[in-house]
């Protein structure tokens, strides 16, 4: 297939890398232009704008940070609205909000161009295995089209219904580890304080029914006070903030998620914003560590 990628960051750039691997023709573009050059080197077509990505494509796939950067991607002049064809398809990585994406597919319908929410789990190591779980929104006509390039770097592509249901499946996604993150690094800095030995009570954990995927990937992130990306903090912290308003308006509680939000803050005003979002350990590690 011919597929445009806009927005090559942690999540797009390995993207974009499988899908070359795959064989399909690609062509990308990056607000800083200088993250194309690597994909070029493989064999990608460099274009100056979404709208020139989008023109050979028949599937434009995004991957940006926020609902106004979709926006702006897919409606500002140059966008990919000014270049996609009548009968392509819009597939968007990025997680933003569930209404505004059936705002923005209604929009896209009317020039005759599919969207498919397909936002992603399984961090920055699923998309450089190629073995993402991907929520999927849309109709099964362009789910159906867009799934050789899903197929590319998702291992578990799950259609939950219309548009914008990927994005309300992120949407819990991102609450249920928001408390994990928050608990493992709890349960670690209460380790640490009562002298356990942190690689065996580690190992014995992860047998036990506190296994999860942030105790396999990311408590030694904690246990070494060092966070590398990962998932940025900030970033996590948008996310949440999303599934706290679906919930307000849907009117389910939420405690746990709004307390991660205020320590997330925290963390950001702190100058932790761009560090993975196991940097939630911070919160319990200094308080810890307190005379």
């Amino acid at each position: 297939m011919r597929v445009g990628v806009i927005g090559l960051g942690t999540m797009g750039a390995p993207m974009a890398r499988h899908l070359l691997a795959a064989g399909h023709t690609v062509t990308v573009h990056n607000r800083t232009r200088e993250r194309e050059l690597p994909l070029a080197e493989l064999g990608a077509h460099r274009a100056g704008s979404p709208a020139e990505a989008a023109g050979p494509s028949s599937v434009v796939l995004t991957c940006v940070s926020d609902t106004h950067d979709l926006e702006s991607v897919l409606f500002d002049q140059g966008g990919v609205i000014d270049g996609i064809a009548a009968g392509g398809v819009v597939v968007d990585c990025s997680t933003v909000s569930p209404a505004a994406t059936t705002e923005m597919a209604a929009v896209l319908a009317e020039r005759g161009v599919g969207m498919v929410d397909a936002p992603v789990s399984g961090g920055s190591e699923g998309a450089e295995r190629g073995t993402l779980t991907i929520f999927v929104g849309g109709e099964p006509e362009h789910v159906e089209m867009a799934r050789p390039v899903l197929d590319a770097f998702g291992s578990r592509i799950t259609h939950l219904g219309p548009s914008g249901a990927g994005q309300m499946a992120k949407a819990v996604n991102q609450v249920m580890i928001a408390g994990t993150y928050a608990t493992v690094g709890e349960g670690i800095a209460l380790a640490a304080a009562a002298g356990l030995p942190l690689p065996q009570l580690l190992e014995a954990l992860g047998g036990g029914a506190a296994a999860s995927w942030v105790l396999a990937n990311r408590a030694d992130n904690m246990v070494s006070d060092s966070y590398p990306l990962g998932f940025k903090v900030a970033l996590h912290r948008k996310d949440v903030a999303i599934a706290l308003a679906e919930a307000e308006r849907l009117g389910v509680r939420a405690d746990v998620s709004q307390l991660v939000l205020r320590e997330e803050d925290e963390l950001i005003d702190a100058g932790h914003g761009d560090e993975d979002v196991s940097a939630l350990a911070r919160i319990a590690r200094r308080s810890s560590e307190r005379p």
